[in-house]
């Protein structure tokens, strides 16, 4: 079964700004995973770069390259699509690991799927 659990306020989230940092338990491993907004839609993704599965940002919560129009692996220099994560140009094994996402009433919520889940406190 599918949850909606919150992740922040959708005022949190500018275009092609920074994002907003969460952890889900993927598969067996807690993993970084991040939210970012581009061209007004909300999109999560997994912080783990589809070449070598390293954490990307190339300072705290900073994904965008500095056109603002892709996400770049800051060891790698892959880039991705912000709308799907599939790979643009660089070494890509494949695209990002999305995360289902809602706004409603201005707040951001991920959504669980049986490989993502809720870190259990």
């Amino acid at each position: 079964m599918t949850q909606r659990l919150p992740l922040c306020e959708s005022k949190d989230l500018i275009n092609s700004d920074l994002a907003v940092p969460f952890a889900v338990m993927f598969e067996t491993r807690i993993c970084a995973a991040f939210a970012i907004r581009y061209q007004d839609q909300v999109h999560a993704y997994l912080n783990r770069c589809a070449h070598i599965p390293m954490e990307m940002d190339y300072q705290p919560n900073r994904f965008f390259d500095s056109s603002g129009d892709w996400l770049m692996c800051a060891t790698h220099g892959a880039t991705y699509r912000p709308q799907t994560g599939a790979c643009r140009s660089g070494p890509c094994r494949g695209g990002l690991i999305k995360i289902d996402t809602s706004e409603v009433n201005g707040i951001v919520y991920w959504h669980t799927a049986p490989h993502l889940q809720p870190i259990e406190s």
